[in-house]
């Protein structure tokens, strides 16, 4: 890529209304990660009144598909992610919530969500 092609990649930064939201059912993915550590945070997942309360508010919110209803997390414990950058992927179906996270991320008490191994007794299916 050139440096006109990156500086004009750079310059297109789309908005909520060019988000793809219709390629899985009205959500996207939201990666959160701590802004300062680069560790991953949590999946969870947005819809357009989540995104737009994040941008509005400061603080990461996200869609509840158990309880089909929009939240601030935490909101009741405390463990809020206050948005430092949001980012968005190529395809413009992911987010990346860049955060400072106070308190662990994960309703468990573990500082992310992702402490557990996959393991497995074949590792000849491993790519």
């Amino acid at each position: 890529m050139t440096k006109s092609e990156n500086t004009e990649t750079a310059n297109n930064n789309p908005g909520i209304a060019d988000l793809a939201f219709e390629k899985q059912d009205g959500l996207l993915p939201v990666i959160a990660q701590d802004a300062d550590s680069g560790a991953v945070l949590m999946l969870a997942y947005a819809n357009p009144e989540a995104v737009q309360k994040t941008l509005e508010s400061g603080y990461a919110h996200y869609w509840s598909r158990s309880r089909e209803a929009l939240w601030k997390k935490g909101e009741s414990s405390g463990h809020l992610q206050k948005i430092v950058e949001v980012l968005v992927d190529c395809d413009q179906d992911t987010l990346l919530y860049k955060v400072q996270q106070s308190g662990p991320a994960c309703h468990t008490g573990a500082p992310t969500c992702f402490f557990q191994k996959l393991e497995t007794n074949n590792t000849e299916n491993l790519i």
